[in-house]
């Protein structure tokens, strides 16, 4: 068995941190600016880009992770911990599945296009104004845990390597080895 996760996983896993933090940092900062103004709108459409590029690679990554498989933590954490981290796992591919899908329906329900990198993606759902407020309250609920689970995803990472002495953050780390 490998002791670390094959490099496309490990490219996919600190890509997709990148991509959504930028997707988070693109929706906080337009509320530096104007509504209706350049930058604002400017901040929002590479809110909605960067969030389907996630959409995108979560699919090459989760296929990568059947592929590869996952790598055992030496040594192996209690039952518990195990549960736990496959429930946070599971909350972020949902997270990273769910909230661009969600996005998406925002933008067909409010009858606005879908912009992807100069194209512009057909609408998920008729044009319903219920429609997009109700997923725009979830998209944003969502999102807020979203900073919790990945902040908690984060904080386990570190406690594994710093407090428990483990490999479960070498594990995801380029041309580390036991």
């Amino acid at each position: 068995m490998k002791d670390r996760y094959g490099t496309l996983s490990i490219a996919l896993h600190w890509i997709m941190l990148a991509l959504l933090a930028a997707v988070y940092a693109c929706i906080e900062l337009r509320e530096l600016y104007p509504r209706g103004s350049e930058p604002r709108d400017l901040l929002k459409t590479w809110h909605f880009m960067l969030g389907l590029t996630v959409f995108l690679l979560v699919w090459v990554r989760i296929a990568a992770r059947w592929h590869g498989g996952t790598p055992p933590i030496v040594p192996p954490p209690p039952a518990w911990q195990r549960l736990s981290a496959r429930a946070v796992h599971l909350l972020l591919y949902l997270l990273m599945i769910l909230m661009p899908i969600a996005g998406w329906t925002i933008l067909s329900a409010e009858g606005k296009p879908v912009p992807y990198f100069g194209l512009t993606l057909p609408p998920l759902v008729a044009p319903d104004k219920e429609l997009a407020e109700l997923v725009e309250g979830l998209h944003e609920s969502a999102g807020t845990a979203g900073y919790w689970i990945i902040g908690l995803h984060a904080a386990a990472a570190l406690g594994h390597h710093y407090l428990r002495g483990d490999d479960t953050l070498r594990r995801m780390m380029r041309g580390s080895r036991r």
